[in-house]
């Protein structure tokens, strides 16, 4: 699944080459991949061009003069850049293609991915949007700021890593990272951590994600990217699809475990369990 620093990647990739287009055509081939009208979808995006791409968590944001496309992967999306020409492939389920015949494809193998189409004043009172929580590198992303989020949760904190309106962008891949870079067992219960392991957190979010958009995110098998770009931070990972493997720190064997039904990895030794 694309995490933060791969929709990061795909924002700045996709910056370069779609913006100030004018929208010709949109086809939608998997009606329940859009969350709005979907005759609005289609016939309010002609004449309008993408100005800008943002991103909020692992939401891409197109902008147009009058509208936001929001747009989330979910587990498989990958979008791609192709001539109008080029024959449609049979997962491609949305093609916005321009007046130059340039096309942005969005292709999902399982069509978990959703798009939305909202007016631009729309944007914080859109729910997926509004309810995002702090990104790692945000400045109110604090110690005391997921104490005060983590104290009623029972919940192991590598399931509250991934809760999205807590610490927006996290996902399998880097939530185990930053477990183990701030050395704290996968299992401990949320609630039951200190200020000092607080801070670990923050810090390791924040230098892991800059590192890995830095080298374009983590390409493995369940993420590709469509668009000429490989990631490499695959080969900074400390623990994730390492079981059975040394430990870079200690020599110790890593583990895997499922926590909430998610492949978990952690060294026993580094992330001691509390007692």
């Amino acid at each position: 699944m694309p995490e933060i620093a791969e929709v990061e990647t795909v924002r700045n990739t996709l910056k370069k080459r779609i913006l100030h287009k004018k929208i010709k055509e949109v086809q939608v081939y998997y009606e329940p991949m859009i969350e709005s009208d979907l005759e609005l979808f289609k016939k309010n995006l002609v004449g309008e061009s993408f100005i800008d791409i943002k991103r909020r968590g692992k939401w891409l944001i197109f902008e147009t003069e009058k509208y936001y496309l929001l747009s989330h992967l979910r587990m498989e999306g990958k979008y791609f850049i192709k001539d109008q020409s080029d024959v449609k492939e049979k997962h491609e389920h949305v093609i916005i293609t321009f007046l130059d015949g340039m096309t942005l494809r969005y292709a999902d193998t399982r069509k978990f991915g959703r798009m939305n189409l909202i007016l631009k004043t729309d944007l914080e009172h859109t729910e997926c949007i509004r309810k995002q929580g702090l990104e790692p590198g945000d400045k109110n992303l604090t110690a005391l700021y997921l104490l005060q989020k983590f104290k009623k949760k029972q919940l192991p904190i590598k399931t509250v890593l991934l809760d999205q309106t807590i610490i927006s962008g996290l996902g399998n891949i880097y939530a185990n990272e930053v477990l183990f870079a701030a050395r704290i067992h996968p299992l401990t219960k949320a609630c039951n951590l200190t200020k000092e392991e607080c801070d670990r957190i923050v810090k390791s979010a924040e230098e892991i994600i800059k590192e890995a958009i830095k080298m374009g995110g983590t390409t493995i098998r369940s993420y590709t990217s469509s668009l000429g770009v490989t990631g490499r931070f695959q080969q900074n990972l400390k623990v994730h699809k390492r079981v059975g493997e040394a430990c870079f720190i200690c020599g110790t064997i890593i583990e895997n475990i499922k926590v909430g039904g998610r492949s978990t990895y952690f060294c026993p030794n580094c992330q001691k369990e509390k007692q």
